[in-house]
């Protein structure tokens, strides 16, 4: 796949995904010459950092193949150094230009967070890092969950593009793009978040 700036690899996940949910995937690159061909090297056209979730396969939701995004996962798609770290590696050695943060309905993680109480062996530390978002959600005036996920986010799009240095560098010099968006499992349908 040839290097897409930012706005070309948006529309390319977009449009893979509206294929998806129309239930027409193309399910490009998985042949074994492409295979062959990603084994030399990667050069994907999106970092995605979601959930763990295993309804939320980015490969699959936006109708991509081996070697077409540099996905990170983690419970309730949240940043620390080693997340931050697995996507600074993806913009500054690999040149991907957009960055993609992808919440979902129904997150298990936000969830618990919201019901809040002790959570079991490494588990608060997760529910910890969500508190925040939950915090910020609090006042939203709608489902506490749904828009605690929304508040996840906007808040670690902007914790990407204030990390400093290598992305807000790259933000700054107009090579790294950062945006968030929500996965709905009922419908499939990834939107954009205006964060």
């Amino acid at each position: 796949m040839t290097q897409m700036d930012a706005n070309q690899a948006l529309a390319a996940l977009l449009a893979g995904n509206r294929r998806y949910v129309a239930g027409q995937s193309a399910h490009p690159h998985q042949t074994s010459g492409w295979r062959a061909e990603t084994a030399r090297g990667q050069n994907p056209l999106a970092t995605i950092l979601t959930c763990s979730d295993s309804r939320v396969p980015p490969e699959i939701i936006f109708d991509c193949g081996l070697g077409d995004l540099f996905v990170v996962r983690v419970a309730g798609n949240v940043l620390d150094d080693v997340v931050l770290g697995s996507i600074e590696y993806a913009a500054e050695h690999l040149g991907v230009s957009l960055v993609l943060v992808l919440g979902h309905s129904h997150c298990g993680a936000v969830t618990a967070a919201v019901e809040g109480g002790h959570a079991h062996g490494h588990i608060g530390s997760l529910t910890e890092r969500l508190r925040p978002a939950v915090e910020r959600a609090a006042t939203a005036g709608q489902d506490l969950v749904e828009a605690a996920v929304t508040a996840n986010v906007a808040l670690t799009v902007a914790e990407l593009r204030a990390a400093e240095p290598i992305l807000a560098e790259l933000i700054a010099e107009h090579r790294l793009h950062v945006v968030g968006a929500h996965y709905d499992l009922d419908t499939g349908l990834v939107a954009l978040l205006d964060v």
